[in-house]
């Protein structure tokens, strides 16, 4: 079986124990990597990405995304180790949590759950400047795979986002903007919760 690289402790909690979960979903090209990373930092939290360990996996097996998400419809396992890590990351020590379903999957634990968002064509466009190779292909292949595994392995529809707090289209503005919205709302939850931020 799959074993993250690294070892993950409660020194990434930096000896304070466990810390306030923020969970950031969305499809690839959102902005969910972006705003998570620049929260987790802004609120001093810790930073864990789902996407990174399903890439870690894919490049262990020597696969391209489009390749292992393909493998992933027909093996749920490796969902279920992504989960898990997720899951035993976010328990142990909070912070700031990013992937496609990490939102439904730590649900009933988040303190905060947002979903981002953008029109396809301008999520392609973010996806193809940050790239080398063409991507688009890829990605459009990735996102349909997503679909109907999370729909298949969990009865999850990811196009339903009645569970979340907040759901942004990041194309509606600036980077800045949609970042102070997020840092605004975020803070303004997790002090209501008695969280120091």
């Amino acid at each position: 079986m799959y074993r993250v690289p690294g070892k993950f402790d409660q020194a990434e909690c930096n000896g304070r124990g466990r810390k306030p979960i923020v969970v950031i979903s969305g499809p690839p090209g959102s902005g969910k990597t972006t705003y998570s990373k620049r929260l987790a930092q802004d609120l001093n939290l810790p930073y864990h990405s789902a996407g990174q360990i399903f890439r870690e996996i894919a490049s262990s097996k020597g696969l391209r995304l489009d390749e292992m998400s393909r493998l992933a419809e027909k093996d749920p396992s490796i969902d279920l180790l992504i989960d898990e890590t997720t899951m035993k990351r976010a328990t142990r020590c909070g912070g700031v949590i990013e992937g496609h379903l990490t939102a439904w999957v730590l649900k009933d634990i988040a303190d905060v759950s947002i979903f981002l968002n953008a029109p396809l064509d301008v999520r392609l466009g973010r996806i193809s400047g940050r790239e080398k190779n063409d991507v688009i292909e890829e990605t459009i292949s990735r996102e349909e795979s997503q679909y109907h595994r999370y729909l298949k392995f969990y009865g999850i529809d990811v196009n339903i986002y009645s569970g979340f707090d907040m759901v942004i289209d990041t194309s509606k503005a600036s980077i800045e903007e949609v970042y102070r919205t997020i840092r605004v709302f975020v803070e303004s939850v997790l002090k209501r919760k008695g969280w120091k931020v």
